[in-house]
């Protein structure tokens, strides 16, 4: 019983990260190991377990998801679809240790791009365009990147997603702040979108091709606890000022860049 209320409890803290902006495998996957699961099989059951909150998440914010410049939220979609599958593909099929050697290094640029990549991105833009139209009285756009990049950077963060998950929604933020200067307010429904098909996708691989049922009870608990957390936070982010979400995503992303490094 006490096992089933920490993994609740673990499940609804995870629910409510990812809503608020991404993290919820860093509190899944260690709670999941802590009883008795093998890694593997952990992080296969956390991305099981968040896809219900993922989804409920994305219901709650699917009148305010705007597309990523001017990629289409179909073409985005796809390459999260297509990402997911073969990061979970990879994850069954391939040894994690290297993988889980460069965690670390990806929290921590991904932390360093959210706090400084839009300023950089409209800096860059605005230099661009006054070298490019000097005179001519236009506006600088903000963006950096095209919709061939956006749908290439999708795909690769799709399969990181898929095969660890871990800060992937950050990872998002991160790649839209600093190749179109989105607000992180602005592109968070838009990342709980993604992040539920990159979920979702791996999710049914993982069902099929994985033990993740053999202990269906930790599973139950951590999938009932993301559903509340997703639910609950999502309402609880729409009512956030953009720099309380802006300032809940950075220290989200420390702590876990941290976390990971001591236990590297």
């Amino acid at each position: 019983m006490a096992e089933f209320l920490f993994l609740l409890l673990a499940g609804a803290v995870a629910g409510a990260l990812n809503a608020a902006g991404g993290g919820g495998t860093f509190v899944a996957l260690p709670a999941l190991v802590a009883t008795g699961l093998s890694p593997v099989t952990a992080n296969a059951a956390a991305t099981v377990a968040l896809v219900p909150g993922a989804l409920v998440s994305a219901w709650v914010y699917r009148r305010e998801v705007l597309p990523i410049g001017t990629t289409s939220t179909k073409a985005l979609l796809t390459a999260s679809v297509l990402g997911g599958g073969a990061g979970a593909a990879l994850l069954l099929t391939l040894p994690s240790e290297s993988f889980d050697a460069a965690v670390p290094w990806l929290l921590a640029f991904a932390t360093i791009v959210l706090a400084f990549g839009r300023p950089l991105s409209a800096k860059l833009s605005a230099l661009r365009q006054r070298r490019a139209t000097a005179g001519s009285g236009s506006v600088p756009s903000a963006a950096i990147i095209g919709t061939r990049t956006i749908l290439i950077g999708q795909f690769i963060l799709a399969i990181y997603g898929g095969y660890f998950g871990g800060a992937v929604g950050i990872l998002m933020l991160a790649f839209w702040s600093i190749g179109l200067g989105l607000d992180t307010a602005t592109s968070n429904p838009m990342r709980i979108v993604q992040l539920g098909a990159v979920y979702l996708t791996a999710t049914l691989l993982f069902l099929v091709a994985s033990d993740v049922l053999a202990e269906p009870l930790p599973l139950a608990a951590m999938l009932v606890g993301a559903l509340a957390g997703g639910y609950g936070g999502a309402h609880l982010v729409r009512r956030l000022p953009p720099g309380v979400l802006r300032t809940v995503v950075l220290t989200t992303a420390v702590v876990m860049t941290v976390l990971y490094f001591l236990r590297g």
